[in-house]
């Protein structure tokens, strides 16, 4: 119970077992919870689900190019239905560059209340008052905690995993060709645990007709659909 309801205390739980016809007494409880320790990132992942549709996370990751060369990608992205709204390319990110990326990212669409994002030092004077603008609310990560902002991490391991360990890098017009293409099977092609193994952009299912293979990335993944017989 405590796992499961990190803001319970001794007499909540202690009525909790009493509905259960669990006999014990509060006291007892309470001293029992004491001797347990609390898990520390259960209230935030409680944050994160009771934020689900209104929250975007923003981060940057790094890629090396053929000449080593370092280039920046900073992406936008969706916590509801895990879509990348934004991302681009950069060998010298900057506030002012971060935060025009923050602009393109809603500029047909509404902005997210929530902001998560780590404290790095690009997100400066500039992001900061460009959020605000938005009408939205900054939530920071713990310092060393990329666990606080897991969707952003578990997205950025996903690329590398999936498309950029499979590719040499030529620049940076060749890197967001790639990202395109990829982004592309992401929200339509491929299945998510955290969706119901659906897409983000859903996807039909089709129960008839021949069966097809279509390559994706030149061949490093594939979509299945069926056609008409």
């Amino acid at each position: 119970m405590l796992v499961a309801n990190p803001l319970w205390r001794a007499p909540r739980i202690h009525g909790e077992l009493k509905m259960l016809g669990i006999e014990i007494s509060e006291r007892t409880v309470s001293r029992i919870l004491r001797q347990l320790p609390r898990p520390p990132s259960q209230t935030w992942k409680t944050f994160l689900h009771n934020h689900l549709s209104q929250m975007v996370s923003i981060d940057f990751f790094t890629v090396p190019t053929v000449t080593l060369k370092v280039l920046f990608v900073f992406i936008v992205l969706e916590h509801r239905r895990r879509q990348v709204l934004h991302f681009n390319v950069t060998e010298h990110p900057t506030a002012a560059w971060t935060a025009q990326q923050i602009v393109e990212a809603f500029e047909d669409r509404d902005a997210a209340r929530y902001f998560l994002r780590d404290r790095d030092s690009i997100y400066g004077h500039d992001v900061r008052v460009r959020i605000a603008s938005l009408g939205s609310k900054e939530v920071l990560t713990a310092p060393r905690s990329p666990w606080q902002n897991p969707y952003a991490e578990r997205l950025i391991g996903s690329i590398r995993r999936e498309c950029l360990n499979h590719f040499v890098i030529l620049n940076a017009k060749h890197l967001k060709r790639t990202l395109t293409k990829y982004f592309r099977y992401y929200h339509e092609s491929r299945t998510h645990l955290g969706l119901g193994k659906q897409c983000p952009i859903l996807r039909s299912v089709s129960s008839s007709g021949k069966i097809i293979e279509i390559p994706l990335l030149g061949g490093l993944h594939h979509r299945y659909e069926r056609i008409a017989a």
